[in-house]
């Protein structure tokens, strides 16, 4: 048997992930369990433009199921275009299941961020599988 995984959406924005959270919270109900701004973050530079906006936000949404998102700062990075705006988040136990899901799923797909220790606390990767599917993957 595998180890525990949780599987999420993750949904990017090109600014306005807090007036689309603000509709989804009223659509789905309940309250944000997590609101993270790029100015939050200690020890951290970040363009003028991302300050204010959200780095990281998170809905629970039913058991074991959150909706998630941040903003992605067009002078941090591409900009987003329909089909790189979304990825699947999957958090697993441990490091080695993380290694091992990242290796996997990146086989002839392209890395976006390789997995290593963030600065928010996680250990964290970024890919498109050969299928052109962006995945999160993180653990502790």
């Amino acid at each position: 048997m595998s180890e525990k995984r949780s599987f999420s959406p993750y949904l990017f924005f090109p600014g306005n992930a807090e007036e689309a959270f603000l509709f989804y919270k009223k659509a789905f109900g309940g309250e944000f369990s997590s609101v993270m701004r790029y100015k939050d973050l200690e020890g951290q530079e970040f363009p003028p433009d991302a300050v204010e906006k959200i780095m990281h936000i998170s809905l629970p949404i039913s058991e074991g199921l959150e909706l998630m998102a941040s903003d992605s700062i067009e002078s941090m990075g591409p900009g987003l275009v329909v089909g790189n705006n979304f990825a699947v988040s999957i958090d697993v136990q441990s490091r080695k299941e993380a290694d091992r899901l990242f290796e996997q799923l990146s086989s002839g797909g392209k890395v976006h961020s390789a997995m290593k220790e963030e600065f928010w606390g996680s250990y964290f990767g970024m890919l498109a599988d050969r299928f052109g599917i962006q995945w999160m993957i993180s653990s502790k």
